[in-house]
This record gives structure tokens, C-alpha cells and sequence, in this order.
């Protein structure tokens, strides 16, 4: 079942006083925007002209960065140049708040750039790079190694951001994490290339769908190729559990211990892809930090990446930004839940398709006590997706009398789709659910057992199709139409 929001946002009041280690390849993103009116006449290319440039941390820079935003501090650790853009990085990490950056500066390197250039109407145009792709030096490795052990020792979880640029050599890599595992901290790596063995021990890597094609040499046209080829790679890289990212599909988590998980796309508004996969690292990483469980932190990961996407850039989201992110969804998850009868009935027919129990109960609801608590666990406990049939103000105030319901229908409907073990909410004005029961075809038909089974609406249509019918267990519980009298004489 998807986390609410509060089962969430609890979690990332422990971003903070949490430190993690960050190593990899950093560079400058570098975004220069224009005008683009004519072709040029000395080749069939846009001319530009040049309106607005900005430039961010990119790389595993941008996943430190991304970090910082959420709350947590950095031990950042990469390999510069000594050139312009070198110093730009140095820069640019004095700028962020919390990231404590150990900076090796090799003279025969270049720093990488990678230039993108976009019209005015954000079309990207063109990426031209700057860089040095050759592997580290010994002395680079030595220097960088010196600091790496200590630090990992004190941090909470590590980062490992590979951009093959040369920083995550196959011995470094090995440093890093054989570090970790030694110090008991969870080590997320974003890979590259297609010997993941180097990886070896790591608890998560985040391929994309192109990565993991490339990474396990198998096809990953549909979900079954996707969660083969990650389960080929926990097997023959020793890694704890693969995190798949999708783009417009999501995310799909698949463990060594054979759990797969799909959560789908947080966003359907995407401005820019840039930089999103260093936020999901980054996310993952802090929540991993605070203690948060594997499938949790990849739903916070997956919700931040939908932040990110619709942003131009290499944008970062913060704790707060993501909390309310995570609010919304929630909202409109709850919204979604109300609905008709015939959008009910094919929403039962799709579930049912795809082997899922449905669960049958019905009530007015109007002031939710622990006696309808109950009912709705004992129902879900029975099925696995259960629809709630709720009487309308109209069919209230027939069977109750003209002074009910005290709640409309829209505030009953909204905490009833609000509660983890509803499904579906549907609004019925008949004074009986039979209609609603005859087309949903509910397997299970749930009612009180102050019903006796021969006055239960629609059990005897339920059973001639093979349904069962469950008399829920009562509690102890005060009834809404004696908490009414007991207000109305206080």
C-alpha cells in the first residue's frame, strides 16, 4: 500500500544532524539562454543570441548539493583541475551551506563543463563539454584516501556518484565502499558503465532503463525484462538491491530478497530531466541515513524526483518543499478515491482482473466512532481492495429523520476515503445499496453482526454468485445517534 503523507513526511525531521560522504565526479552545469530568430547563412544552423547564462554544481556536486537541501551536512570528496572551472567549483561548494568539501587539485586534469544551450521558449538546442576522462593517479587516489576512511567512519550513509569521468576508478570504488561495509553505513551508488562487480557489497545502485540494459546485457522492454535483468545483477555484482529509474514509467525497486516494488511517476509536468537522477541519490541517501526503510526512502526519492523534473536545470528540493509535495499528493489521492458507481464498477472489474478480492460495506458514517474503525478493518482484513457504499444526505435524512446527517456528504465522503483500508467511496441516494451491490459484484459482502444474515441488503445476491458474506465482529462503541442525544442534552 502507497505511504500517506504523514507516514512520509515523518521521516524527514531526520534528514537533520545527519552527515553523509559524498564522492565522485563533480562539474559545472553551465545553462546559456537566447533568442533564436534565423538560420544561419553560413550553415543550416539556428543563430543565438545570447540573453542569460547561470551555472550550478553538476555531477556528484549536484547530488551533494541536493543533500545539502534536505537538510543534511556533506563530507564531499572529487578531483579538480586547476583552471577556471576548477576554481568555479570551489566557488560554488563555498556557496552551499553544509558541505565540507576535500578537494584534490590535479594540475594535468581539465575540469568538466558540460555547456547547454536553450531558446527562449526552453528548446534545448545543444551540449557542448569540457573534460578530462582519464582515470585517477595514484598520488590523486592516495591523497583523496587519506580523509575518506575517517570521515565515512563518523557519516551515516555514503553517496558514490559515478559520471565516468575518472574519479570512481575500480580501486577507489573499492576504497569507498569496502569502507563502509566495514563501518556498518548503507553506500548508494549512481553507476556508470557496465562492469557493476566493482560495485560489489554496495546496498543500492539507481541505473536508469538504458544503464541497466547496458549493465546486464538483457532486454528491458517490459516490467518482467526490467525485474530480470535487475535480479541478474544483484546475483552477479553482490549488490543489496537495484532501484530502477523509469522517467515517465517511475521507479522499480527490486531487493535480493526477491521483493519488487513499482511506484509509479510523482509527476506529469516535466520541464527538464536534468540532474534528476542526483536528487533520487541524494533523497535515498539521506533517508537511509535517518534509519528510513529501503521502500520508503525510494517512495521520498521517486516524490523528490517529480519535484525536480518540473524545474529547468539542475534544481534541488528541500524538506519543506518536499513535505508539501507530499501533502497535495495525498490530497488529490484522496479525492481520487471518491467517485461513481460506474467508474466503481469498472475500477472492480480492472482489480478483479488482476487477481485482487473486492470487499462490499455500506453505512451513512456520519460521525466516525471506533464502532466503524472497526467494521472497516475487519472488512479490509477480508479482501483486498474494499469499497465503501455511503448513504447521500438525502438517503440519511429519509432513514434517520430531518435533523441528520450532521456531516454533508462531501466531509463523511472525505474521511472515509482518507483512511488507509478504503479503497473506494461511492455516493448512494437509494435508501438500500442494492443497485451499488448488484453492479460492483462485490466477492465479499461485509455488515455488523447486529444484522442478522436474512436482513443484510443484497446478501442473498452476493451468495447466488459464489460471494461471502462476513457479520463483523462489534465493539463496545458509542452509536452516533446517542452521541447526537447526549449533545443535544448537555
Amino acid at each position: 500500500m502507497t505511504n500517506t503523507a504523514a507516514d512520509l513526511t515523518s521521516h524527514l525531521g531526520r534528514f537533520k544532524e545527519r552527515r553523509l560522504v559524498c564522492v565522485g565526479d563533480v562539474m559545472v552545469d553551465r545553462f546559456i539562454y537566447g533568442d533564436v530568430r534565423r538560420i544561419s547563412p553560413e550553415a543550416p544552423v539556428p543563430v543565438v543570441r545570447i540573453t542569460g547564462e547561470s551555472s550550478q554544481l553538476g555531477g556528484a556536486g549536484n547530488v551533494a548539493r541536493n543533500a545539502a537541501a534536505l537538510g543534511t551536512s556533506i563530507a564531499f570528496f572529487s578531483v579538480i583541475g586547476s583552471d577556471r572551472a576548477g576554481r568555479e567549483v570551489t566557488s560554488l561548494l563555498s556557496e552551499v551551506e553544509h558541505i565540507e568539501p576535500f578537494l584534490r587539485v590535479n594540475a594535468d586534469r581539465e575540469t568538466t563543463i558540460k555547456n547547454r544551450f536553450f531558446s527562449a521558449n526552453g528548446h534545448h538546442l545543444l551540449r557542448a563539454d569540457r573534460e578530462t576522462a582519464a582515470p585517477l593517479t595514484s598520488a590523486d587516489e592516495e591523497d583523496l584516501s587519506k580523509s575518506l576512511a575517517n570521515e565515512i567512519a563518523t557519516a551515516d550513509a555514503v553517496l558514490v556518484s559515478d559520471y565516468g569521468k575518472g574519479v570512481i576508478t575500480e580501486s577507489f570504488a573499492r576504497i569507498a565502499i569496502d569502507a563502509a561495509m566495514k563501518a556498518g553505513k548503507p553506500v548508494i551508488i549512481d553507476p556508470k558503465g557496465s562492469d557493476y562487480a566493482r560495485y560489489a557489497g554496495a546496498t543500492v545502485v539507481t541505473p536508469n532503463r538504458v544503464e541497466l540494459a547496458l549493465a546486464s546485457g538483457k532486454a528491458v522492454e517490459s516490467d518482467d525484462d526490467l525485474v530480470a535483468a535487475a535480479q541478474h545483477l544483484l546475483a552477479a555484482a553482490d549488490l543489496g538491491a537495484v532501484l530502477v529509474t523509469r522517467s515517465a514509467d517511475g521507479m522499480t525497486l527490486v531487493q535480493k530478497n526477491g521483493q519488487v516494488d513499482h511506484l509509479s511517476a510523482e509527476s506529469h509536468e516535466v520541464a527538464d530531466v536534468t540532474g534528476a537522477g542526483d536528487t533520487v541519490v541524494a533523497t535515498l541517501g539521506a533517508a537511509l541515513a535517518g534509519g528510513v526503510g529501503l521502500l520508503e526512502s525510494a517512495r521520498l526519492a521517486n516524490a523528490a524526483a517529480g519535484l525536480v523534473v518540473q524545474r529547468r536545470g539542475t534544481a534541488v528540493v528541500s524538506a519543506r518543499e518536499l513535505a508539501a509535495a507530499l501533502l497535495r499528493r495525498d490530497l488529490t489521492s484522496v479525492e481520487a478515491k471518491v467517485t461513481d458507481a460506474s467508474t466503481a464498477s469498472a475500477r472492480a472489474s480492472l482489480w478483479r482482473s488482476e487477481g485482487n478480492v473486492i470487499g462490499f460495506t455500506n453505512g451513512c458514517f456520519d460521525l466516525l466512532h471506533p464502532g466503524h474503525v472497526s467494521l472497516l478493518d475487519q472488512a479490509k482484513s477480508a479482501c483486498d481492495k474494499l469499497v465503501v457504499g455511503l448513504n447521500s444526505d438525502v438517503s440519511v435524512s429519509r432513514l434517520k429523520g430531518p435533523d441528520r446527517p450532521v456531516q454533508p456528504e462531501t466531509s463523511r465522503a472525505t474521511v472515509l476515503a482518507s483512511m488507509k483500508n478504503v479503497d473506494l467511496v461511492v455516493v448512494f441516494s437509494e435508501d438500500t445499496p442494492l443497485a451499488l451491490i448488484e453492479s460492483l459484484r462485490p466477492d465479499v459482502l461485509v455488515k455488523g453482526a447486529d444484522y442478522a444474515k436474512a436482513d443484510i441488503v443484497g446478501a442473498d445476491v452476493v451468495e447466488a454468485y459464489g460471494g461471502k458474506i462476513i457479520r463483523a465482529d462489534l465493539v463496545d462503541s458509542v452509536s452516533t445517534t446517542a452521541t447526537i442525544a447526549a449533545l443535544r442534552e448537555g
